[in-house]
C-alpha cells in the first residue's frame, strides 16, 4: 500500500547496496555522489502526489560513508515514491561539478521509475519548477518464478528477432487487451512459436524518457519512440506497463519473461549505456549530472562545461571510470539474476571503449568486466560495434565472448542482391561466417550476428521499393536518417501497382531473408520484415510512435505468401546443422561426411568459382552433412538479370530434391521434404534474380 502521510523515524542505515532496499525493518536509501555536500531524500505518498509528505535531511556526521549518503526510513512501505536533491558546488567549467540543490534527482539505482509530473520542454523554457521531475519508487523485490530459469541455447542454435515492445502490438488491429506493454506481448507468443526463431531481442526496455526529442520534433506531436534515451537502468520503462503507478514494473516485465521461457523463447535486451538522456550542456539535470557529473560522462580536459559527444546524442558515458564500470555491470547482474534475461545488445558499444577523454583503449576495463562477470557467463552479448565518431570494431571487438552486428555482411548482402557485379569471394566469405573478420583472433561465426535489416534504416520491403530515404515526417527536413542504404527499387520508386516491379520485389526480399538464413553465424530478422511491413520510405522512424513505427497485423493475412516462406526458410535451417557450424568451414572432409568437402565452391560450372571475374553475379556451393543423419545442401545463386544453367553435382545413389526457389510464388517457393519433387541431373536453369537449394538424398 502507498506510504500515508505521516512522519516515519529514521536510523543511518549503511551504504551498500545503493537504491532503495526493503528489509524487515523498513527501507535503507543509499546513493553514490562524491562530492555532494549535503543529500535530502524525498518521500511521496503515490505518482499523483504534487507534494511530499516528508524530507529527510541526511546529516553529513551520520548518513555519510566515503563517496555514499545513505538512510534507513523505519517501517516505510513499498509503493512509497522518492526523489534525492544534493548539495554541493557547481562548478562546471573547472571540475564539471554541476550540483543544484533545486533539482530533484531520481535515483540510477531505482528498481522502479515514474514520469509523475516530469515535463521537459516545460522545464527547458519556464525553468526548474518545484517537485517536477520523475521518481524513483519503493519495490518489494518477492516474486514467484515457478521454477524459471535463463535458457542456454547454444549461439549457433538461435534464431532473433527484433522488435519493439509498443509497437509490436500497439496498432489498433492488434487485437491485444493491453496494447503496447509487456503484458500484449504475451499474448502474440504464439505467433512467434509459429514462426520458429529462439530469441526476441527486444529494443529498449529501460526506463527512457519519451520527451527528449528536438523541439521542433515535439512541438509537431512525435516523441522518442525507440528508447535510445534511457536514465533509469534498473527498471522497466513505465510506458509499457498497465499499472505502473501501483509498481507493478518488475511483475509484468516477470510475466512476460516467464511466458517466454514457457515458448522456450529467449529474452535479449537493447541496452543504452552510451549515452544518457541528460544530453550536453543545455540538456536537464536528471540523475547522473546531479550527483556526479565529473564521474559519469566524458567531458573536455580543457573546459568541463563540454561533453565528449561520440553518440551523436548530446553525451557519452565515462563507462570505463570503476564506478562507472562498476554501475553497468551491476544493472546487468540484476537483470539476468533478478529479472531471467537471456543477454544483451549494445547500442553504439564502441563508445564504451573509449577513456575519459575519448581515447580508444585497446582493453577496456568495462568491456572485460562484462565478459568476464560469472553471473553473465550464459547470457549472450552483442556489440553494435561502431560508435558516431567513427570508431569501427566489427571483427576485432575486445573479448571472446563479444558477439558482433556484423555491418559488412549487411552491406555486401545488399550490394549482391541489388546486383553489384564482382562480389563473388566476398559474398562466399560472408555466407560462411566472415572468417576474415573472426578467424584469425580464435573467434567463431557465432561471433558474427548477420543481418539485412534492423530497426535503423529500411525495413525490407522498403529496401526493395526505395533508392532513397523519405525521412519527411520527422520534421528534420529529411536531414536525418543514412543516406547510404544500398538499396534498390527495381525500377520505380516507391509504391506502385506495376504487377511485374511487385513480383521483382517479392522475389528480391526472398533472396536477402534466403541468404541470410543460409549463412554461418546467428542471423537477425526484424520484427515485420516476414510480412513485408513497409515505413514508405522513411528509414529513421525514432520518433513516429504511430502507424509508421508500428506492426500492422493485417500483414499477416495480406501476405500470408511471404510469412509462409519465412517460417519454411527458418524450418529448413533448423533441419540442416551444416547451416549452423561453431567452427568455420574448412574445405576438408570432416567427420559427418568423411568423403565430401564440408564445402565446396563452384560456379555455374562445377568447382569453379568465379573469385576473380569483376562481372560475375553468380555463385554455387555443395555443404557436406553435417552429422550423420542429415543430407547434403546444393546452392545456386544468380543475381544476374539472365537465366543462368547450373551444373549439379553427381553423387552415387544420391538425388536431388527442390527445397527452395526464390523465382516461384507460394506455396512453390519453399518446400517441405514430403513435398519435395526431384530435378533432372542435367544442368540446372536458374531464373535470374533467384535462388534455388536442392536437398540430396
Amino acid at each position: 500500500m502507498p506510504a500515508s502521510p505521516k512522519t516515519y523515524a529514521t536510523v543511518p542505515g549503511r551504504r551498500y547496496p545503493h537504491g532503495a532496499t526493503v528489509e524487515d525493518d523498513g527501507v535503507n536509501f543509499s546513493i553514490f555522489s562524491r562530492h555532494a555536500r549535503g543529500a535530502e531524500l524525498l518521500l511521496y505518498a503515490d505518482a499523483a502526489s504534487l507534494e511530499p509528505f516528508q524530507v529527510i535531511r541526511l546529516d553529513a556526521q551520520v548518513n555519510h560513508t566515503f563517496f555514499s549518503w545513505h538512510v534507513l526510513v523505519v517501517d516505510l512501505p513499498p509503493g512509497t515514491h522518492y526523489t534525492w536533491r544534493m548539495t554541493g558546488p557547481f562548478d562546471p567549467h573547472g571540475h564539471g561539478w554541476r550540483f543544484n540543490s533545486r533539482v530533484e534527482l531520481v535515483d540510477p539505482w531505482a528498481r522502479a521509475v515514474n514520469v509523475c509530473g516530469w515535463n521537459r520542454w516545460r522545464r527547458q523554457r519556464n525553468g526548474i519548477q518545484p517537485h517536477d521531475s520523475p521518481r524513483g519508487l519503493v519495490i518489494a523485490e518477492e516474486y514467484d518464478w515457478e521454477g524459471d530459469t535463463p535458457l542456454r541455447l547454444p549461439s549457433e542454435q538461435i534464431i532473433i528477432y527484433e522488435l519493439h515492445v509498443g509497437g509490436f502490438t500497439r496498432h489498433p488491429n492488434s487485437d491485444v487487451a493491453h496494447p503496447g506493454t509487456f503484458l500484449g506481448l504475451i499474448e502474440k507468443i504464439p505467433y512467434l512459436q509459429e514462426l520458429g526463431i529462439t530469441h526476441v531481442e527486444l529494443m529498449p526496455v529501460m526506463a527512457f524518457d519519451e520527451q527528449d526529442v528536438p523541439e521542433a520534433v515535439w512541438d509537431a506531436g512525435l516523441r522518442n519512440y525507440w528508447g535510445y534515451s534511457s536514465f533509469g537502468f534498473f527498471s522497466p520503462h513505465p510506458g509499457y506497463c498497465v499499472t505502473p503507478e501501483q509498481g507493478t514494473h518488475l511483475s509484468e516485465f516477470r510475466e512476460m519473461v516467464k511466458a517466454l521461457h514457457r515458448a522456450r523463447i529467449g529474452i535479449i535486451l537493447d541496452v543504452v549505456f552510451n549515452h544518457t538522456s541528460e544530453g550536453g550542456a543545455d540538456g536537464p539535470t536528471l540523475t547522473f549530472k546531479g550527483i556526479g557529473n565529473e564521474t559519469f560522462y566524458c567531458l573536455d580536459s580543457l573546459d568541463k562545461d563540454n561533453y565528449l559527444d561520440f553518440t551523436g546524442c548530446g553525451n557519452t558515458v565515462n563507462a570505463n571510470h570503476p564506478i562507472v564500470s562498476h554501475f553497468i555491470v551491476d544493472a546487468l547482474e540484476y537483470w539476468v539474476r533478478e529479472m531471467h534475461v537471456d543477454g544483451f545488445r549494445f547500442d553504439l558499444a564502441s563508445a564504451m571503449a573509449r577513456d575519459a577523454d575519448g581515447r580508444p583503449l585497446a582493453n577496456p576495463p568495462v568491456l572485460w568486466e562484462i565478459e568476464l562477470s560469472d553471473t553473465l557467463a550464459a547470457a549472450k552479448i552483442i556489440a553494435e560495434a561502431w560508435d558516431a565518431a567513427g570508431l569501427y570494431q566489427v571483427g576485432s571487438f575486445p573479448g571472446y565472448r563479444w558477439m558482433e552486428w556484423n555491418g559488412r555482411y549487411r552491406d555486401a548482402i545488399r550490394r549482391f542482391v541489388r546486383g553489384d557485379p564482382g562480389l563473388a569471394s566476398e559474398i562466399a566469405t560472408r555466407l560462411s561466417g566472415s572468417s576474415d573478420l573472426y578467424q584469425a583472433n580464435l573467434r567463431q561465426p557465432t561471433n558474427s550476428i548477420n543481418f539485412v535489416t534492423c530497426h535503423d534504416g529500411f525495413t525490407l520491403w522498403d529496401l526493395v521499393s526505395y533508392n532513397r530515404k523519405d525521412n519527411q515526417a520527422n520534421r528534420e527536413q529529411n536531414r536525418d536518417g543514412c543516406d547510404k542504404n544500398l538499396s534498390w527499387n527495381g525500377g520505380i520508386e516507391g509504391e506502385t501497382h506495376d504487377a511485374q516491379i511487385l513480383a521483382l520485389r517479392r522475389r528480391q526480399a526472398k533472396n536477402l531473408l534466403t541468404l541470410l538464413f543460409l549463412s554461418q553465424g546467428v542471423p537477425m530478422l526484424l520484427a515485420g520484415d516476414e510480412v513485408l511491413r513497409t515505413q514508405h520510405g522513411n528509414n529513421n522512424t525514432w520518433c513516429q510512435d504511430n502507424v509508421l513505427g508500428w506492426f500492422d497485423w493485417s500483414l499477416v493475412e495480406r501476405n500470408q505468401d511471404s510469412l509462409r516462406f519465412v517460417r519454411g526458410l527458418i524450418a529448413l535451417r533448423k533441419r540442416h546443422p551444416s547451416l549452423r557450424r561453431r567452427h568455420f568451414l574448412s574445405g576438408q572432409p570432416q567427420p559427418g561426411s568423411p568423403h565430401l568437402p564440408d564445402i565446396t565452391w563452384h560456379g555455374e560450372t562445377l568447382n569453379d568459382p568465379p573469385w576473380d571475374d569483376p562481372l560475375a553475379q553468380t555463385l554455387a556451393l555443395t555443404l557436406a552433412p553435417a552429422r550423420q543423419d542429415e543430407v547434403v545442401l546444393h546452392i545456386m545463386i544468380n543475381m544476374s538479370d539472365a537465366a543462368c544453367r547450373f551444373e549439379l553435382p553427381v553423387f552415387p545413389a544420391m538425388r536431388w530434391w527442390r527445397a527452395l526457389d526464390t523465382a516461384c510464388v507460394s506455396p512453390l517457393d519453399v518446400i517441405d521434404p514430403a513435398d519435395q519433387t526431384t530435378v533432372d541431373p542435367a544442368p540446372l536453369l536458374v531464373r535470374s534474380r533467384s535462388i534455388v537449394v536442392l536437398e540430396g538424398r
